[in-house]
């Protein structure tokens, strides 16, 4: 690729224009593509990098034709390389094989795969996985090269095979692919393997991986690096070696490194000089009681103090010691680095013991070298033998690294193993003073001499790392006679020149004084070879010192060497040597392969030499060492059968003892690797053509004699070596035979049958228990399937399975199950399986029945089931090698296996598969083993049974019992292929219908037919050779329902679950198959009842489980909808089908739904929604309870999880009303443990609370901890009642005392068909989160639905929008109409208590857009200016269960100008009244919001604001166009004229409290409120304003709730309360001016940043009109305020159109929002209603009349206050005075002040509530005033009825008693009236018994919800 690219890039691709085209039928050859090409020419084909093509022509050497897949086309003949392939299955699905090693067609498949594999880590961030990936791929091209180019060695392929496939299958599994069997690194064939070896060879895979076997060999890494210390100046010797610490003695040689003057080495360039291999360690050797040993020697002058004079002599001298436990490398995986602490002696005499004292930590003998001294080096253990170590760490041994050997033999010792070497330690030695006054400072020089007596060169070694040189000198202890030295080196001296040669050893003194020279005062010498031909015998010599002079010439040795060498070795007589006092002590080791030091085994080899020592070499041979014997093994043969073949009858029965003796020496595991060395030695070397007499004789003397000896051990010694001994047998007689043209042949077979007869006898022998007789057959068996392949060597296959057959048939039949030999026999067996014997088909027949016994027997008893298991795959892996073959052979082996064994072996599978699993992980392996190989052999055995086979098998089972078999451990067999097996056995099963369907099922669900999950190339692969085996037994299974008939109802509905996962499988022709089998269900049910629930509530559960699994899509639910309304199109119970049909389809959009959105990570919105879609459906249409309650919990958990603790309250809430306060029992349920009703439901109630304190909710939990304490109180338990009463208290602490956020509420639209179902084509209000403002609101959704377009208009979308395939959000802020008002109407309730009601219980959300209706005025804009008011109604209130619902219904409404400038004006005096009112009650901090209300309006006012409205309404041309305002002009003016005495009032009120510094500030106000008095033309106010002084009071907030400002009319006492299009009762929030002048918008900013009080916002102008403060006409935003709605409308300009910024600004911040008036107050209203409500103007349209609640909605309680009431002539209800504030939405009249209870319930009537009649009808019914209630409130008017067609939710608190919305109250937060209630201040809750009439029966015009069964009180 990489060459295509650069020749790309030169422009080698130019191709020419002109393509030839023509159809060959001739198949010219194949390519691969090497570059992908876009084909985008005429005929152009497009291919990618890999794809392979058939190539058809070739036209001048640039273009190709040609095709892929029958798709023809050209294409530059560059793109592709050439490649020679061959063709196998011709047709679509053919595939093309290049003619290349596997190996390579493996590896480019493989990447293939890998590479989009690769890119997608990437894409999920898996950065580690995806870095090693692309390493281990470049290393796989790399060694793809390698191969492809051809110059690998046999051995050098091997290995970079063996690396690529474990590179390849290490991907594989990295990536989740398909691991691939193999066998010499070829994937195998499934066609050429049976099931069992593909079974057997995976299982080997995962074996090796899981339980890696240890190594026991070991290695140690040794690299010096430096040494650092101060007292450096001086080269240093540092010796390594390791040190036995429980024996106190070395095991291995020697390391030596030499160190520079620095610390450094002194030969940095010879790596091999610094680094070394301790090798062969052996599992033993890793102890914490091993270490290694530093000693580091100073070459320098002998003190190390000492002052540089004239003496130039260097000598070794001690320097310090080092240890470390080599235990502390076990857990170190790299090279590590080690600081070694160097320590030194205290006193020098002790240094040969420094490293002892060290390890014994004897502190007091040592101390360290200094404290910055160290010894840096790194260290590591290896793993392997020393080949696999020059694989894997190639680099080391090619840089060099020298080889530290083992003292003696390693653990396992190797043939061809050459080594000889002679190790000599300097122990100590003991001198005279010699004349001295002080001791001697001895050195000892060592050279090693040849029998010439000349030196030899280079056979003395310190250690490894440097080169032998010539002679080797000690170190030098001071002033020591008795110095002990401990120095070791290695004399690595050929073995032909041992003989003769010695050792001599010469001792100086070494003086300080003269010139530092060194005297010879005596020498030493050993020789290496005694004059037998044994070497130094191994251990502690005393050498006798020798004295001599310093002149002395010893270049003679033939002088010394006839002297006495060693005081062991002195003649008694020679006393004057044994007396001296000078000894010299050294201690040997020889490690030789060649040569020993033991005298017997000399003694043997060369017993021609001795015939009289023969009996006892070999009587002494079972002494000498195993070692001695192995290295010399053939001369010991031939040794041991010369003399068999001299001396049979003498020494006939030694020499077979002795060969027993080396045969079971070699079983050993330190020698096995011996045996090829024997085996080698039989066929080459081995003479004794005679010996087979002796061997049989003696063996069968043996035999006999074990049934009636007392001792087996030497027996049982015999019998092991039986393989060797048959070994020598047969190839005795075959060189007998050789060389005497087969003489004596009878003879021999008769000896051999003889043989076998003893065999056979002793075998026969009944014993019970552990006898020496049992112990010895069990001996024998196992060795006895080694004998088959020798005797076949001599005698036919049948003669060899014969005398098998008859051997084991020989064993007792008895069992004991206490005797170890039935399991000794099972292996024998599996041996002889194993065997060669048994592959071969004759022999095979004979044996088996002796198999399938010995087999069935223990599996019968489930006794070694492994061995059981193994020895049955390796029986059916032969049968399937012999499949092609003799056909009539392998029919009889299977019908004998089928007869013995098959029925045991299901039962074996379902025994094993219901046993619990082991705990042990060895245990648990094993377990999963034999249940998948069982597994393996039963599914090889049904592949080779015939039709045959299968009726002879039925008609051998008694019972249909015995046939209900049901393999579940089929997942564990990987392979797919076997899977066609399960097709033709399922039909011979058919009789057992439940068992063959559901193993139909599990069939077809297996993850290894599941195609979908494929990769496409794997997918076509097995397409082509299987098909799809899933629609082939689905047609199976359709075919056997219809054979049911009548017998199809006991299927039902128990069929129902598993056939709908079949039809949940991704496979369309399976469906087809599949889904009308539920017609047919539906029919016969329909037939067997009248109906089919039992089929729809059986769909609905497994759909859920189902579904929720994963399975299921769109296309299924359609096809399942299409194909079963088709079927029943013609069926009489058509209907109910049909609305079955669309129950599961509407289930199953949900689901779907639902499972989409759990995909996702966080939690959102979509999620809840779609839960609460789903839960809804369940309760609602499908009643299924429990599936009801289980997603309440799903729901909850979610909403916990993104910490929406309100809704998670009110979800919780949905499953505590399902509850009662009873003592009924529940079971078990989710995580609820068993526990009754009550308690259940007061955990709940509990939980609840707990969440609304989380959600500041606090009002709701309040009144759940009221219906708490009064069952705790009901109880008498006083302890909780008390603890609920406190935490009632703590709520309302935290009403008062904490801040709540007040939350935005948008209105989202989701349009489009790419919407989820329950989204699709809705729209809904949202509850934002805290602090999210409209941009932050839009961007979460775009996040959610990230594929989503915004709409940058608020006009209701087209069906265009509807029905496109895409997603469109349309989403702008709403605007809250709480229906609470009569806490917001009172002027001393704290706004902390008010903002619960302004935000919560929401149903309706208004939104406001002006425009310009007519032609616009462009000096007075007010003239034209419209409102087009959109009130939203909701299905259920916010907050709920979810923080959005579905708006239910639209009223779109206009307001005019003239309305809209009586909303304004209304707006803004009630918000001027509210801050004087605050100010007057000291309820502000301070008086800056009154300042800058004040100065806004006044300032507005002079600069215009008002003569606006003027100029627009009080003209004479207005008042003659629109005659039917006149009404509307008047109150206009007077609320102008009300505002102006409002604001002199206020500047009065402002003058008391302003503070000095704002004087200035209010002079400049009083100045310019006179300018607007002038400006308005107001000279004294109208009579009847001032008669009324603005109603303000100047007590406390408790003081004045009761007293509402009130608008004073004309006549002192008449108010009427207007109710129009344009009026609504809402709580205005906002404000903000676009018609102000400079100074009113910098006021406005400055009120804007001062969000402190409430009443700011609350009273503010709406959004929808002017603040009346410009004198000029508006800007073009004034007219564009609306959402982006406005910038496509077409009645507006276009300059006058919406950027998309202020598109998104909620309402607050939109600049111009305060245009649009929210609707009237309801606090407003209660200002314009006066004593006596009169209608003055009757005829007028869409006047409401105020109607006071009936009088069943009213609370008992209303008796503790007395207020008279009055009504109209036509029996309407007056309100008093005193209680005109209570003109409200809430259906009891005093509950909220007298009760206690929280006016949480939705209103039901009032004008506020949007109720409205026809003017001059009555309500359609009344009840009479009460008579038995003095003082309370009667009415004659009735609840009229809301929202009829909504279905109730059961879940709001808040909800509970409206009458609009009767529900079955539930007991959880229905709280009885109490007769006494609290006094004064009234508590914000309400008595929830609004939705019941007084005389128990409920409003029957209101339809009632679907009832739930009570069967949830086991829930």
């Amino acid at each position: 690729v990489n060459s295509v690219n650069a020749l790309r890039k030169n422009g080698a691709f130019l191709y020419k224009s002109l393509f030839c085209f023509c159809y060959l039928d001739v198949c010219a050859s194949f390519a691969a593509v090497l570059a992908s090409f876009r084909g985008t020419v005429q005929h152009g084909l497009p291919l990618e990098i890999g794809d392979t093509v058939q190539i058809l022509e070739k036209c001048e050497g640039m273009v190709l034709v040609l095709y892929t897949s029958y798709v023809e086309g050209i294409f530059p003949s560059s793109y592709i390389h050439l490649k020679n392939a061959h063709v196998k299955n011709k047709g679509q699905f053919e595939t093309v094989i290049p003619d290349e090693d596997s190996v390579i067609t493996e590896m480019t498949s493989t990447l293939r795969d890998w590479g989009a594999m690769w890119k997608q880590l990437y894409v999920k961030n898996e950065g580690d996985l995806f870095h090693r990936l692309w390493h281990v791929m470049n290393e796989i091209l790399d060694l793809r090269r390698q191969v492809l180019v051809g110059h690998l060695t046999h051995d050098r392929l091997r290995d970079v095979k063996q690396h690529i496939t474990a590179r390849l299958d290490w991907g594989n599994e990295q990536l989740g692919l398909d691991l691939v069997p193999r066998r010499e690194f070829s994937m195998v064939d499934p066609d050429e393997i049976s099931v069992t070896e593909l079974y057997r060879l995976m299982e080997h895979r995962h074996r090796k991986k899981e339980t890696s076997t240890p190594a026991s060999t070991h290695h140690l890494f040794v690299h010096v690096k430096s040494l650092m210390s101060a007292n450096l100046g001086e080269e240093l010797e540092v010796f390594f070696h390791i040190y036995d610490g429980r024996e106190n003695r070395p095991l291995s040689e020697r390391f030596f490194v030499r160190l520079n003057k620095s610390g450094l080495p002194k030969s940095p360039e010879k790596t091999e000089r610094q680094c070394t291999l301790f090798v062969d360690l052996g599992s033993s050797d890793l102890r914490k009681d091993v270490y290694i040993v530093v000693h580091i020697i100073r070459i320098g002058r002998m003190g190390a103090g000492e002052k540089k004079n004239q003496c130039n002599v260097q000598y070794r001298r001690p320097f310090g010691c080092a240890v470390v436990s080599i235990a502390d490398l076990l857990t170190a995986d790299s090279k590590d680095d080690h600081l070694l602490k160097v320590y030194t002696c205290n006193t020098e005499s002790e240094w040969s013991q420094i490293h002892e004292n060290i390890i014994k930590k004897a502190n007091s003998r040592y101390n360290l070298s200094g404290s910055n001294t160290g010894l840096a080096v790194a260290l590591q253990l290896l793993h392997g033998d020393i080949d696999q170590l020059r694989r894997e760490y190639m680099v080391l041994f090619t840089r060099g690294v020298s080889i530290t050997r083992k003292l003696g033999f390693s653990d396992v010792i190797m043939p061809g193993e050459m080594r000889n070497d002679l190790y000599i330690t300097l122990e100590k030695g003991e001198f005279e003073k010699g004349g001295k006054s002080v001791a001697r400072n001895v050195e000892i020089t060592v050279y090693v001499l040849d029998i010439d007596g000349q030196i030899l060169k280079g056979h003395v070694a310190a250690g490894s790392g440097e080169p032998s040189v010539d002679e080797y000198h000690s170190l030098v202890l001071y002033h020591n006679n008795s110095p002990r030295w401990g120095d070791q080196i290695k004399l690595p001296i050929p073995v032909d020149m041992f003989r003769g040669s010695h050792v001599r050893f010469e001792f100086r003194h070494c003086s300080t004084k003269d010139k530092g020279e060194k005297k010879l005062f005596g020498y030493s010498f050993v020789p290496l070879m005694q004059e037998d031909g044994r070497t130094l015998p191994d251990g502690t010599h005393e050498l006798i010192i020798h004295k001599c002079e310093e002149n002395t010439s010893l270049a003679d040795c033939s002088r010394y060497l006839k002297l006495p060498f060693s005081k062991a070795n002195l003649p008694s007589n020679n006393q004057t040597l044994k007396g001296t006092k000078e000894s010299f002590w050294i201690t040997s080791f020889l490690c030789s392969t060649k040569l020993t030091q033991n005298g017997d085994m000399l003694d043997l080899l060369k017993w021609r030499a001795h015939p009289e020592r023969i009996n006892d070499s070999l009587s002494k041979l079972k002494e000498i060492d195993g070692s001695e014997i192995v290295k010399f093994l053939q001369d010991t043969l031939d040794t041991l059968f010369g003399i068999l073949d001299e001396s049979s009858q003498r020494y006939g029965l030694k020499v077979f003892d002795s060969l027993v003796h080396i045969i079971n020496l070699l079983q050993d595991s330190k020698f096995q690797h011996f045996k090829p060395v024997m085996d080698t030695y039989i066929e080459s070397h081995f003479a004794g053509a005679l010996s087979y007499r002796d061997l049989i004789k003696v063996l069968k003397w043996y035999v006999d004699r074990i049934v009636d000896a007392e001792h087996q051990d030497h027996i049982q010694q015999v019998l092991k070596a039986s393989e060797y001994i048959f070994k020598y047998i047969i190839q005795s007689r075959r060189l007998f035979s050789l060389a005497t043209g087969g003489q004596n042949e009878e003879e021999f077979r008769v000896c051999i049958h003889e043989l076998f007869m003893s065999i056979r006898f002793f075998l026969s022998q009944e014993n019970k228990g552990t006898t020496p007789v049992a112990q010895t057959q069990a001996v024998f068996l196992r060795t006895f399937p080694a004998i088959y392949s020798e005797l076949l060597k001599i005698f036919t296959v049948r003669e060899v399975a014969g005398f098998v057959r008859e051997t084991l048939g020989s064993l007792p039949t008895t069992v004991h199950p206490d005797c170890p030999l039935e399991a000794v026999k099972l292996q024998c067996i599996a041996k002889t399986v194993e065997s060669q014997l048994y592959i071969n088909p004759e022999s095979r027949c004979i044996l088996l029945p002796v198999v399938l016994r010995v087999l069935q027997a223990h599996m019968q008893e489930q006794r070694d089931l492994v061995m059981c298991a193994q020895i049955l795959s390796s029986m059916l892996s032969l049968i399937k090698k012999e499949e092609n073959g003799t056909e009539p052979v392998v029919s009889e082996e299977v019908e004998l296996i089928v007869e013995s064994l098959l029925g045991v072996l299901l039962r074996t599978i379902l025994e094993i598969s219901n046993r619990p699993q082991p705990a042990g992980t060895s245990m648990r392996l094993q377990f999963q083993d034999v249940t998948g190989e069982f597994v393996a052999c039963l599914l090889a055995l049904l592949r080779q049974m015939s039709d045959k086979h299968y009726q002879k098998l039925l008609q051998a089972f008694s019972s249909k019992d015995d046939l209900r078999v049901r393999p579940r451990h089929l997942s564990l067999f990987p392979s797919i292929h076997i899977c066609l097996v399960i097709i033709t056995t399922v039909l011979y099963l058919s009789d057992v219908w439940d068992s063959y369907f559901y193993l139909s099922v599990i069939f077809i669900n297996q993850p290894c037919l599941q195609l979908e999950s494929f990769s496409p190339s794997k997918r076509k692969k097995i397409l082509e050779k299987y098909g799809d085996m899933r629609v082939m037994m689905g047609c199976e299974i359709f075919s056997m329902w219809q054979n049911l008939g009548e017998h199809k109802l006991n299927f039902i509905p128990a069929m129902i679950g598993p056939f709908l996962e079949v039809t949940l499988v991704p496979q369309p022709d399976l469906r087809n198959v599949m889904i009308p089998i539920f017609h047919d269900m539906m029919d016969w049910e329909q037939r067997r009842s009248g109906n089919f629930k039992q089929v729809e509530a059986k769909l609905i559960d497994k759909l859920d489980s189902l579904m929720s699994e994963g399975k299921g899509d769109e296309t299924y639910r359609e096809l399942f909808n299409s194909i079963l309304l088709k079927k029943i199109e013609r069926e009489t119970w058509r209907e109910s089908g049909i609305s079955l049909i669309a129950t599961v389809t509407r289930l199953m959009e949900r689901l779907l739904d639902y499972r989409d959105c759990m995909k996702l990570g966080e939690v959102d919105g979509k999620k809840i929604g779609c839960t609460v879609s789903l839960l809804n459906f369940y309760k609602t249409e499908l009643n299924k309870e429990e599936m009801y309650i289980r997603y309440i919990h799903k729901l909850y958990d979610l909403h916990l999880k993104a910490q929406n603790y309100t809704e998670a309250s009110y979800t919780l809430l949905l499953y505590d009303e399902l509850l009662e306060w009873s003592d009924r029992p529940l079971r078990e349920f989710l995580n609820y443990p068993m526990q009754s009703e009550w308690q259940r439901k007061e955990y709940l109630h509990l939980t609840i609370i707990q969440n609304f304190d989380r959600g500041k909710c606090w009002e709701n939990g309040i009144i759940l901890c009221r219906e708490l304490a009064d069952q705790y109180e009901s109880y008498y338990d006083y302890r909780n009642l008390s603890k609920m009463r406190m935490m009632e208290a703590s709520l309302y602490d935290k009403i008062m005392d904490q801040q709540r956020l007040e939350p935005e509420f948008f209105r989202v639209g989701f349009y489009g068909k790419k919407f989820p179902f329950f989204l699709r084509n809705k729209e809904f209000v949202c509850r934002g989160h805290d602090y999210e403002r409209l941009e932050a609101f839009q961007q979460r959704m775009l996040n959610e639905f990230p594929h989503a377009i915004a709409m940058q208009h608020v006009n209701q979308p087209d069906q265009t929008i509807y029905q496109a395939d895409a997603q469109y959000l349309q989403i702008y802020a709403v605007t809250p109409i709480p229906d609470s008002q009569d806490v917001l109407q009172r002027d001393g309730v704290p706004d902390n208590i008010k903002s619960f009601y302004k935000f919560n219980h929401i149903w309706r959300f208004r939104y406001d857009r002006p425009f310009h209706k007519g032609t616009k005025d462009k000096e007075n804009e007010f003239k034209s200016l419209w409102v087009e008011r959109t009130t939203l109604t909701l299905i259920q209130s916010l907050p709920g269960i979810s923080r959005w619902f579905e708006v239910e219904k639209r009223e779109l409404v206009e307001v005019s100008p003239l309305e809209n400038a009586i909303e304004v004006i209304e707006n803004k005096n009630l918000q001027l009244r509210t801050l004087i009112t605050q100010c007057q009650s000291r309820q502000m901090q301070n008086i800056n919001p009154l300042t800058m209300c004040l100065n806004g309006v006044i300032d507005a006012a002079v600069n215009g604001g008002l003569a606006r409205y003027q100029e627009a309404f009080f003209v004479k041309d207005y008042i003659m166009n629109h005659p039917e305002d006149g009404e509307k002009i008047g109150r206009l003016r007077e609320l102008m004229f009300e505002q102006a005495h409002i604001l002199e009032y206020g500047l009065a009120v402002h003058e008391k409290f302003v503070p000095q510094d704002m004087r200035p500030l209010h002079k400049k106000l009083v100045d310019q409120f006179h300018l607007m008095k002038s400006s308005l033309g107001i000279q004294e106010f109208p009579a009847y304003v001032r008669a009324s002084p603005v109603h303000f009071t100047n007590g406390s907030p408790r003081t004045c709730r009761n007293s509402v400002p009130s608008i004073i009319s004309p006549d002192g006492g008449r108010g009427v309360a207007r109710r129009s299009l344009f009026s609504y009762p809402a709580v205005n929030r906002y404000s903000s001016s676009s018609l102000s002048s400079q100074a009113s918008n910098e006021v406005s900013n400055i009120t804007g940043q001062s969000e402190s009080s409430d009443e700011v916002f609350n009273m503010q102008p709406s959004p929808s009109t002017s603040s009346l403060s410009s004198n000029h006409s508006a800007s073009p935003n004034v007219t564009s305020s609306a959402p982006s709605s406005a910038r496509g409308s077409p009645q507006m300009a276009e300059k006058h159109k919406h950027s998309r910024e202020n598109a998104c600004l909620s309402p607050r911040e939109r600049p111009v929002s305060a245009i649009f008036p929210n609707p009237l107050d309801p606090a407003q209203v209660s200002t314009h209603i006066h004593l006596h409500l009169q209608i003055q103007h009757s005829n007028m349209p869409f006047i409401a009349i105020v109607h006071m609640p009936a009088p069943s909605s009213w609370s008992l309680d209303s008796v503790k206050e007395g207020m008279p009431h009055s009504s109209d002539s036509g029996g309407r209800m007056l309100c008093p005075p005193k209680i005109l504030h209570l003109v409200s939405n809430s259906p009891v009249l005093s509950g909220s002040y007298s009760s206690g209870i929280s006016s949480l319930s939705r209103c039901s009537v009032s004008e506020a509530s949007g109720t409205e009649f026809p003017t001059g009808d009555h309500p359609p019914h009344q009840l009479p005033p009460p008579t038995t209630l003095p003082n309370s409130v009667s009415s004659s008017s009735d609840e009229p009825i809301r929202r009829e067609n909504k279905t109730p939710p059961p879940y709001s608190v808040y909800e509970r008693n409206n009458p609009r919305r009767p529900v079955p109250l539930p007991h959880s937060l229905s709280i009885p009236p109490q007769t006494d209630p609290p006094a004064l201040p009234p508590k914000p809750h309400q008595l929830r018994t609004g939705s019941m009439k007084l005389d128990g029966t409920a409003d029957p015009r209101v339809p009632r919800p679907r009832p739930l069964p009570r069967k949830v009180s086991q829930l």
